[in-house]
């Protein structure tokens, strides 16, 4: 059985796919190229009938997942490998579409891919919103930048003891005024985007609470779990869940900490270990979010406010995974500066730590939504 399996490359671009193919232990042949549109994908499927033979794989880009999700509408095996995983040969130094399809097939065929997780329409649809806002956070804070340093420039401060983007600041920002017109004009231009972009993200959030709202319920169950957690709101907790998926699919901590890119790199050889910075290689929203509710934990310990408004509704084993967070996290944050370490890289070192409470709560919930 295993010799009627063909293995399938696709190399896909905006506008065309290169296709081959690898049939038993052969090398491999190029189907040629189609254009990246529904039909040719339907023709060629056709063509390669039966689909019951058919492995077929892609590296993760720019299109997306359309094409993954149309090959399983049409039941092909379908997966989407990791292009920075893909084997590469140091002195290969001719590169086509063609030789890449072909390099895709053989070495799936041989099983040396690693495929990522694919989202469902649901999970797809959330990531949108949460990474659009994220995009939104990113362009208000230039705009802001734009007009601190436009400000700073010709020597407008604010009031001694004024801190920026207060209610205070926006109402001596409103007062300033400028010899020129074209100066003036400057200004109103820099304070619209200011205005707009806190007005995009505003309209962003609230589709992200609609969105929650709508959610399956195991999704929507796991959000509210999370943010029993210390400085994990809706916001983060909504990009945990949609940028990591299923919990239940990492079998420990650590390889969610791996996800992340918040293991340190190594460079070790005979009875010589070397560590050195994370590796960022993994997911860099989700690290984002991870390193941002880590600096919450060098608070001590406590429960009120909002984080106890979070907690209600919220099963006692996940307060419970809550509550030894917050005293291990702050723990292991006073300890690592208390040593001289870098306030930076202790706060990392407690954001990969936070990784593994996460996971206990994510795998919690799901369980909890799953017997419910």
């Amino acid at each position: 059985m295993a010799k009627s399996i063909r293995y399938v490359g696709l190399d896909v671009h905006a506008d065309t796919i290169a296709v081959a193919i690898c049939e038993g232990r052969g090398e491999g042949r190029s189907l040629g190229t189609i254009p990246n549109r529904p039909e040719p994908i339907r023709k060629l499927v056709k063509r390669l009938e039966p689909v019951s033979t058919l492995r077929v794989c892609y590296e993760a880009g720019p299109t997306g997942y359309a094409l993954y999700w149309q090959l399983a509408g049409l039941g092909v095996k379908c997966e989407v490998v990791a292009p920075t995983l893909v084997p590469v040969k140091a002195g290969d130094r001719v590169k086509t579409d063609r030789r890449d399809a072909e390099k895709l097939a053989r070495s799936y065929r041989s099983g040396d891919l690693t495929a990522v997780w694919v989202p469902d329409a649901a999970h797809e649809a959330l990531r949108d919103v949460v990474r659009a806002r994220e995009a939104a956070k990113k362009d208000e804070l230039r705009a802001k930048h734009r007009l601190s340093k436009f400000l700073l420039r010709h020597g407008r401060r604010p009031p001694e003891g004024t801190k920026a983007w207060t209610e205070k600041y926006r109402r001596w920002l409103s007062s300033v005024r400028f010899e020129y017109g074209a100066q003036e004009a400057t200004l109103l231009d820099y304070r619209t985007e200011v205005e707009r972009a806190a007005d995009r993200i505003e309209r962003l959030e609230e589709a992200i609470d609609k969105a929650v709202e709508e959610a399956p319920a195991q999704m929507k169950a796991v959000i509210e779990a999370l943010q029993a957690l210390r400085g994990v709101a809706k916001i983060t907790a909504t990009t945990l869940v949609t940028e990591v998926g299923n919990f239940s699919r990492f079998v420990r901590p650590k390889l969610l900490m791996g996800y992340g890119g918040l293991v340190p790199s190594e460079h070790s050889s005979g009875q010589s270990k070397k560590q050195g910075a994370i590796t960022k290689t993994g997911n860099a929203h989700l690290r984002r979010v991870l390193l941002e509710a880590a600096w919450t934990y060098r608070h001590r310990p406590n429960l009120c406010g909002r984080h106890k408004q979070r907690q209600e509704g919220i099963s006692e084993d996940i307060k419970a995974i809550s509550w030894k967070a917050q005293q291990r996290l702050n723990s292991r944050y006073w300890r690592l500066t208390s040593k001289g370490k870098n306030p930076g890289k202790a706060i990392t070192a407690v954001a990969r730590e936070l990784v593994g409470f996460i996971w206990a709560v994510g795998v919690q919930a799901e369980r909890e939504a799953a017997a419910a």
